[in-house]
């Protein structure tokens, strides 16, 4: 059961009434008591006047009368006055002896065997001086008495009634006035400024703070518009910033309900601003069904919330998440802030480099082991062999040189190229450079018996472009050509004009194809098909090389056209007209 406390307020009114309850109880009490004692004395007087009355009056009747007719005649005045009067319960004449000469009682209060008050006056008895009694039985008084009491407890009870009304109404007014005041204290608590206080029917005192309440009131809600507009400038200023913010940002509040995500951060998780916000971050679940998050900010929250950094899983790509604790001006902990940043590519290109470094070490470690193998063995067995197996032996020795040659070189242009160096560049036969090239790999088509092709439109101008760079681009792809075509083959070199401003050079081969998903990579530098298709290891380096040759430093554009199985044809396109920030020798 609850219990009831007593406010300072009712405590007061409680000993209020309690001490007005016994002070009108004393003066009652007080007032009854006086009142008694005066009809007492009154009532006292009442039977002495009445019986020297009868004294007088019996003296009177009695006189002169022979003593035999005196017992008779004061029988008969004493039965009369009993008659008349119901409150005398009794008179006695006494002889001066004190002997009785005669008594009556009043037939009518025979139940009151004893009076209340008995009065004596002297009585003349033929010149002997006798007494007068007379019994009174108080009914009279009595009946004043508790009229009076009666009178009197109703009077004060009337007054008390009214005194303890007066102050509770008092009480009442001052009270509802006190809840008007604390209805509008509550609104001014709840945000509600601006809210005024009706002052009608109180007392002026009351209505000079009611004034002030509402001038309080009126304050705080111009300086609550200034605060908000203030606030809100403030605000959309950060959320412009965080959705602005090239990661993803999600913002939580100390319960881990999401309060702010910025357009990056739900593109990334893939979900809409309506299913992030009010949800908690916890219950989000990747697209393994993980529930990537919770365990993570359980970690954080742990560690003191310190920095937690981990990875998710959306849709293939790769997020790396950053956990970091908010913290007001004052060091109040209020939240946390996730940051998505998308490494997918940073990630892929990790694992090509690492893959890029196992093939060049593999590439590199073929020719050197090669190299040290045959040299190794002329230097202590050449005497031994004859003219034709030393040639052998040099020959292998010199392409194997070569093909370092060619790996070093693609590793040194990758470098310089992707670099922000710009290449001289001259107006050149393409027509030219694109038979010289075949002409230079036809040696390594002929030992897998493949035949070159060449077709070239007529009237094809000189084109700007720099020569070494682009015929070694030209060269990258008939080598590719070459290694995946199979023996016996033909490969067909195109020289065309797509438009009047552009010329195009492809190469055509019949070999293993690639397939659709993996020929928007194929130009992405340590891409490297590995299946059971294609076996024939690399650097990974040639056709990205190839790229930034032709688009970055010579404004043209790659292509590859590839079905599995029937071969594939790349090729690349460079603008005849002179280009801005080109430099022309």
């Amino acid at each position: 059961m609850e219990k009831v406390s007593l406010t300072t307020q009712n405590r007061l009114i409680i000993f209020g009434l309690i001490l007005s309850t016994l002070l009108i109880m004393a003066i009652a009490v007080y007032s009854v008591l006086n009142i008694q004692r005066k009809l007492n004395e009154g009532y006292q007087n009442f039977g002495q006047v009445i019986s020297k009355t009868l004294a007088v009056e019996s003296n009177e009747i009695i006189k002169d009368l022979p003593e035999n007719a005196i017992y008779k005649t004061l029988k008969e005045h004493t039965d009369s006055i009993l008659k008349s009067n119901n409150d005398i319960v009794f008179i006695e004449f006494a002889d001066k002896n004190g002997k009785i000469i005669y008594s009556g009682k009043n037939e009518s209060n025979k139940s009151q065997k004893r009076p209340n008050i008995a009065v004596s006056s002297p009585f003349t008895d033929n010149g002997g001086i006798g007494s007068v009694t007379v019994g009174l039985s108080g009914n009279i008084i009595s009946q004043i008495s508790s009229t009076t009491r009666a009178s009197l407890l109703f009077v004060f009870a009337i007054a008390w009634i009214v005194f303890a009304f007066v102050i509770l109404i008092n009480t009442y007014l001052i009270t509802r006035e006190l809840r008007i005041l604390h209805d509008g204290v509550q609104k001014i608590s709840s945000g509600n400024f601006g809210y005024k206080i009706s002052g009608e029917n109180v007392s002026n005192e009351v209505q000079e703070l009611f004034n002030s309440f509402n001038d309080m009131s009126l304050r705080l809600r111009l300086y609550e518009e200034q605060n908000i507009e203030q606030l809100t400038l403030e605000r959309n200023k950060l959320e412009a910033v965080l959705m602005s913010i090239a990661n993803g940002v999600v913002v939580c509040d100390n319960n881990d309900s999401v309060v702010l995500v910025n357009n990056h951060a739900q593109s990334l998780l893939e979900v809409s601003e309506e299913q992030m916000l009010n949800t908690s971050i916890q219950n989000y679940i990747d697209t393994e069904g993980n529930y990537c998050f919770k365990d993570k900010i359980e970690e954080f929250k742990s560690d003191e919330n310190k920095f937690v950094t981990f990875n998710i899983n959306v849709d293939k790509r790769i997020i790396k998440s950053i956990i970091s604790p908010m913290y007001t001006r004052s060091g109040e902990y209020v939240g946390y802030i996730i940051v998505l940043i998308d490494v997918t590519k940073e990630t892929e290109m990790d694992l090509m480099r690492s893959q890029f470094i196992s093939n060049v070490s593999h590439e590199l470690r073929t020719p050197v082991t090669v190299l040290r193998s045959y040299i190794d063995t002329l230097y202590n067995l050449g005497n031994e062999f004859d003219y034709e197996t030393q040639k052998e032996f040099i020959g292998t020795i010199n392409n194997e040189i070569i093909r370092l040659n060619n790996m070093v070189n693609d590793i040194l242009d990758f470098s310089r190229l992707d670099s922000d160096i710009e290449l001289e560049k001259t107006y050149n036969d393409i027509v030219a450079m694109t038979e010289n090239c075949v002409h230079q790999i036809e040696i390594l088509a002929q030992e897998k018996h493949i035949t070159l092709e060449i077709s070239k439109d007529e009237n094809i101008p000189e084109v700007l472009f720099n020569y070494d760079s682009v015929e070694r681009a030209l060269r990258n792809l008939l080598s590719n050509a070459i290694k995946y075509s199979p023996e016996g083959k033909k490969i067909r070199v195109r020289v065309f004009k797509p438009s009047e401003n552009e010329v195009s050079i492809t190469v055509q081969d019949k070999g293993c194809g690639i397939a659709p998903e993996y020929q928007k990579k194929i130009f992405d530098r340590f891409f490297r098909v590995e299946n059971d298709t294609h076996t024939i290891k690399g650097t990974g380096l040639g056709l990205h090389l190839v790229k930034t040759t032709i688009e970055k430093h010579h404004n043209g554009k790659v292509f590859v056209e590839s079905k599995v199985g029937e071969g594939s044809t790349f090729g690349f396109t460079l603008p005849i007209d002179v280009l801005v920030n080109q430099t022309v020798h």
